[in-house]
């Protein structure tokens, strides 16, 4: 593989206002989350965020495995499943488990990463594609036709000819990155996996705790925001709306585990099942108030604990009196009483 090109082409995107204020809260929260995966649940919470971002970056290519049937897969466990949907999910832990050795600025290294992602997938992993595609969104329609393939090769120097001497913020080149690459859709499958996984090593060759921040869950859990984010910067050929969805997912899932961990900060560790149970309550409503649109999926990140969990707890506190929802599932938002 040739060297990146050294043209000085600069993809389209503007940086707002709101993603400028957003990226001074991520500062400020990404260090709170350090204090968090540093502490005494750090080895567990990195156990439970690997698992999930298996989860949420092959669901939102459809893959229907649950995170319980991904942690029997991981273990080495038999599990009921398409053969296709088994290799996805072992792909993605092959290739996140090595993401701290990667070069996010190396296209050998995202050529390689493919590999990983793809093996047993593609015909060709870890290689250009060499036919014409099209983007589809989340509902299979077709949202883009990409580029000719004969222009993949170029176009992607391009782009990390650019990522190398772009002088702004990480955090915004790893959203125009994830963006372009899916635009130019370099390869005939695992473009959404690859993407977001070459985000994840970019973010954390800023900050090495963002490896571990299970990002991919959460636009999982906003995943048709997420396609109407690359639909609306590629009707305006600008990739502000998608840095602007990206920015606050990141923001969210770093703010809700802190929130989550500040409640309990100055309290005593708690032994038993039962006080277990209510330092979860106390961290779900300690969120809900910090954040009164947070979603279940949010909720389950920050706590570490299921879906199934949070939603056992939230029943418990409503029967409580202790919360209450205001509005539908959608659109709606949390009270603490």
């Amino acid at each position: 593989m040739s060297s990146p090109g050294t043209s000085t082409y600069r993809p389209p995107y503007t940086v707002s206002g709101k993603a400028m204020d957003m990226i001074a809260e991520i500062a400020a929260a990404v260090e709170r989350y350090r204090i968090v995966m540093e502490g005494s649940d750090g080895v567990r919470l990195r156990k439970v965020n690997h698992i999930r971002t298996i989860r949420g970056t092959t669901a939102i290519e459809g893959n229907t495995l649950t995170e319980d049937q991904i942690t029997a897969i991981l273990a080495g466990k038999r599990v009921v499943g398409s053969e296709r949907e088994i290799n996805e999910v072992k792909g993605a832990h092959n290739a996140y488990a090595v993401v701290e050795d990667f070069n996010p600025y190396s296209m050998d290294d995202l050529l390689r990463a493919h590999g990983l992602m793809t093996k047993g997938l593609v015909d060709r992993p870890g290689a250009w594609r060499a036919c014409n595609v099209g983007v589809m969104d989340g509902l299979g329609n077709v949202a883009h036709m990409a580029p000719p393939w004969p222009r993949v090769p170029q176009l992607m120097a391009d782009l990390f000819a650019w990522l190398l001497s772009s002088e702004d913020p990480v955090l915004v080149k790893s959203c125009v990155f994830h963006y372009e690459f899916e635009f130019v859709h370099p390869f005939p499958d695992g473009n959404g996996r690859t993407g977001r996984l070459w985000q994840t090593a970019l973010l954390g060759s800023w900050r090495k705790e963002l490896y571990a921040a299970p990002v991919e869950n959460i636009v999982w859990a906003h995943q048709q925001e997420y396609y109407h984010a690359i639909r609306e910067s590629t009707a305006k050929n600008d990739a502000g709306p998608f840095i602007d969805f990206m920015l606050d997912k990141i923001l969210r899932t770093l703010k809700a585990k802190g929130e989550a961990y500040d409640a309990l900060d100055a309290k005593p560790v708690l032994k038993t099942r039962e006080k277990t149970r209510e330092k979860t309550k106390e961290k779900i409503m300690a969120i809900m108030k910090a954040m009164p649109d947070v979603t279940t999926a949010e909720l389950a990140n920050a706590t570490g604990i299921s879906i199934a969990g949070v939603n056992w707890n939230i029943r418990q506190l409503k029967d409580a009196n202790l919360i209450c929802r205001v509005g539908p599932d959608k659109g709606g938002h949390w009270e603490v009483v």
